[in-house]
C-alpha cells in the first residue's frame, strides 16, 4: 500500500513526533542537563562562580537529530565578573531552549557571597532572579484549526526565583542548589505534565587530584531530583594532560554516556561532547545523538588556567 502525504500532513506528523519525543526526554531530564556540567555550574548553582577569581563569559549550545528542522536545541549563556571589595560576585544567564514550535527563554541576574571558614575552606550562597517565557505556536502546526489539540497558541511569562549554596577548596567542591523555585506550572501545551517545569533539586561535587606532576584527574557528579521522577545522577572523570588537554568520560544513570575533549588555556576554553544512548534498544539501531559545544573566555585574574 502506498501512502501519499502532502507537504502539510508531513510536517504535522513530524512537529507531532518530535514534541513526543522530547517531551518524553524532559520527563526523564533535568532543565539544565548538560555533559560538560563540570565546568559550567553557574546556571545550576551560581554559587560556583565564587571558584573563579577571574571575570568569565560562557557560551553552550546542544543539538539532537542533526539535520532535521525544529529538532531539539537548546543555547546557555552565562557571565560573571567578581566584585572583590566585598568578597562577592554578580552576573547573569540565560537559557533558550527549543523543541519543534515550542520554546522556552529564560533570563536571570544572580549574587553570590563567599565567607572562609577554615584555613582553606570557603562557603558561598547565591540567589538568583529573573523570568521564564513559554511559547507554543500551536497553530502553526495546523493551520485548519481541525485538530483540536494543536488550535491554540500558548505564552505564557512569569517570574523566577532560586538559590545555590557551596562548600568549597581549591581542590574541591560541593553545592545544593534550587535555581528554578516553580509556585505553579508554566503553559499549556504538550510539556504541561512533564517535569521540565517543576521544581528542580540539585547536588554536584568535584575533586581535582595530582596524579604526577603532568597529569590531574577529576571526578565529579551532579545528582538532580524532581517529585514523581527517579533520582538521575551524572558521574564523570577527566584527566588532564599538563592542565592543557582535558580527556572525559561520563554515564548518566539514564542509561546515556558521553565522550568529553576540552582544551584549556589561562584565557579561553573549548570543549566538545557526544552523548549516546547505552540501552540495549539503542546498541546497533536507532541512536539519537547529541552534540555539544562549549566556549569560554576568562579576563582579568587569569594568573592560571581553571580546572576545577
Amino acid at each position: 500500500m502506498r501512502l501519499n502525504l502532502t507537504k502539510k500532513q508531513f510536517v504535522l506528523i513530524l512537529s507531532v513526533l518530535l514534541m513526543i519525543s522530547s517531551s518524553t526526554l524532559m520527563a526523564q531530564q533535568q532543565i539544565y542537563s548538560y555533559s560538560q556540567y563540570a565546568d559550567n555550574l553557574i546556571p545550576i548553582n551560581p554559587a560556583y562562580s565564587m571558584l573563579d577569581k577571574a571575570g568569565s563569559l560562557n557560551l553552550m549550545g546542544r543539538k539532537q537529530f542533526i539535520g532535521i528542522e525544529g529538532a531539539p536545541s537548546s543555547l546557555l549563556f552565562s557571565g560573571s565578573l567578581p566584585i572583590e571589595s566585598i568578597g562577592g560576585a554578580a552576573g547573569v544567564y540565560v537559557l533558550n531552549d527549543q523543541v519543534a514550535v515550542e520554546r522556552q527563554l529564560e533570563v536571570n541576574a544572580f549574587f553570590a557571597k563567599s565567607i572562609q571558614l577554615t584555613s582553606t575552606g570557603f562557603l558561598a550562597v547565591s540567589l538568583n532572579a529573573g523570568v521564564r517565557n513559554y511559547v507554543a505556536n500551536y497553530s502553526s502546526v495546523d493551520p485548519t484549526g481541525g485538530d483540536g489539540q494543536f488550535r491554540d497558541d500558548v505564552r505564557e511569562t512569569r517570574p523566577n526565583i532560586g538559590f545555590g549554596v557551596m562548600f568549597y577548596s581549591s581542590k574541591y567542591y560541593l553545592g545544593f542548589s534550587l535555581p528554578e523555585l516553580t509556585i505553579r506550572s508554566l503553559g499549556t501545551a504538550s510539556v504541561q505534565d512533564a517535569n521540565y517545569l517543576k521544581n528542580h533539586y540539585y547536588f554536584s561535587g568535584a575533586y581535582l587530584a595530582d596524579l604526577t606532576d603532568d597529569i590531574k584527574f577529576k571526578p565529579s557528579t551532579l545528582v538532580s531530583y524532581v517529585n514523581g521522577s527517579p533520582l538521575l545522577a551524572d558521574i564523570t572523570g577527566t584527566i588532564y594532560l599538563k592542565e592543557q588537554l582535558g580527556l572525559g568520560a561520563s554515564y548518566r544513570t539514564n542509561k546515556k554516556a558521553s565522550g568529553i575533549i576540552s582544551v584549556n588555556t589561562e584565557t579561553f576554553k573549548v570543549g566538545y561532547s557526544y552523548q549516546f544512548g547505552i540501552a540495549s534498544n539503542n546498541l546497533g539501531g536507532f541512536n539519537a545523538a547529541i552534540h555539544e559545544v562549549s566556549l569560554s573566555y576568562r579576563f582579568g585574574k587569569t594568573g592560571e588556567r581553571k580546572l576545577l
